[in-house]
């Protein structure tokens, strides 16, 4: 979205290249990277980068507000609360996508919020490995608030283990070495030593939580935890018998679960900005709208990407049984902003922050990217294509 930038690195690439960078990931990651990773950096220039930001702080003050946590009460399915809720998520995600505005100029538009880690510990690790295979313009970062790769990483370590020592925390996961997003698990082992457990692996004793180092039982103080109650209801028969983690056990959680779904698609209908597609809860609908092909219908409780319906006919409203848990959401048309080879991609930018206990606020530290080609944001919706795929974004400074 920097024309000169764009031209200048399409016109740099080279497949040996491209492919030099990726063998560098697999040879320090044996197996890892389950995910494509694009071929190209995003360039955003400050105009369009301090808007994403703008909207990223106004859903801030929103979270901060005093009515917050009673808004969010019915956004936590019963059976998934967890005891022991803290006063804030130690991370969050706003996904953005590039549009065009009627003007024909880029905007971004919010798609979804977070209240959970996502790929904090490997956009370390990635952006420094591509920018030694592919030049980047001196006064574009991919880091916010001065911060640099090893501030990041101080950030994230102090965040992360607190006053525990590596062994006394760690990152819980479904069968982590299976997950697509594993690589991240491993990055955040090599840099702060904390190992990915899967839940299958706890055990518990009196109110405290344990798992198996080195032979030796080891008590957990604090768990990272990328765990998410959907995936974990549909393997919950290929699991068998595990620690019921709702229960209050004697451990921090970094970020405590029920933020997953204070900080998420339930947010969105109390949320009114120039950057926010308008969303309505489908339950308080009283009137559908005439022209449904403008919008997408949403599940609040699932994630990827699944159970999405684009594509949304009056039938498909029809067909809901519980609408107090899909929300309506005006359609983003995302803008072809990313000149390929052959055919333009779309892309979405993920912001991300960290939120320190003590803290009045979270803070922007980085960011990711993902290009897509096909109707979403997705490896279902891109395969057989290239220029899609994982990315970063490089901002104007």
């Amino acid at each position: 979205m920097v024309p000169a930038i764009r031209k200048s690195f399409n016109k740099s690439f080279t497949t040996e290249k491209y492919q030099s960078f990726l063998d560098e990931i697999h040879n320090d990651f044996p197996g890892a990277l389950d995910f494509r990773i694009a071929e190209t950096p995003v360039f955003i220039n400050k105009q369009l980068g301090d808007e994403m930001i703008e909207t990223c702080e106004y859903i801030i003050d929103k979270i901060l507000g005093a009515d917050f946590i009673k808004l969010t009460e019915n956004a936590i399915p019963t059976d998934d609360r967890v005891a022991n809720e803290n006063a804030h998520p130690h991370f969050m995600a706003f996904d953005f996508g590039i549009c065009l505005n009627d003007d024909g100029n880029y905007m971004p538009a919010l798609i979804e919020i977070q209240g959970f880690p996502t790929l904090f510990a490997f956009q370390a690790y990635y952006p420094e490995i591509l920018q030694k295979h592919f030049t980047i313009p001196q006064q574009f970062s991919n880091y916010f608030n001065g911060f640099d790769k090893n501030t990041y990483i101080q950030e994230l370590k102090e965040l992360i283990l607190g006053d525990a020592k590596p062994e006394e925390v760690i990152l819980l996961e479904i069968k982590p070495n299976h997950q697509k997003t594993r690589i991240d698990f491993y990055c955040t082992q090599s840099y702060f030593g904390i190992q990915p457990i899967c839940i299958t692996e706890l055990m518990e004793e009196n109110n405290a939580l344990f798992y198996m180092l080195n032979g030796q039982k080891q008590h957990i103080k604090r768990i990272y935890n990328r765990i998410i109650f959907d995936e974990l209801h549909a393997m919950k028969e290929e699991l068998g018998t595990c620690v019921d983690i709702r229960k209050k056990f004697d451990v921090e959680w970094i970020t405590h679960p029920n933020w997953f779904y204070r900080i998420s698609k339930f947010t969105l209908p109390f949320l009114e900005h120039r950057s926010i597609p308008k969303t309505r809860f489908l339950s308080e609908i009283q009137q559908l709208p005439e022209n449904l092909h403008e919008y997408v219908l949403k599940p609040l409780f699932s994630f990827a990407g699944q159970g999405v319906i684009i594509d949304l006919k009056k039938e498909d409203l029809l067909d809901i049984k519980d609408p107090q848990n899909w929300i309506l959401q005006k359609k983003v048309s995302y803008a072809e902003c990313i000149e390929t080879p052959d055919n333009p991609a779309k892309v979405e930018i993920r912001l991300m922050y960290t939120w320190k206990d003590g803290d009045k606020r979270p803070i922007l530290l980085t960011n990711l990217a993902r290009l897509s080609k096909g109707k979403m944001i997705g490896t279902r919706y891109n395969k057989d294509k290239d220029w899609v795929g994982g990315s970063v974004a490089f901002f104007e400074q």
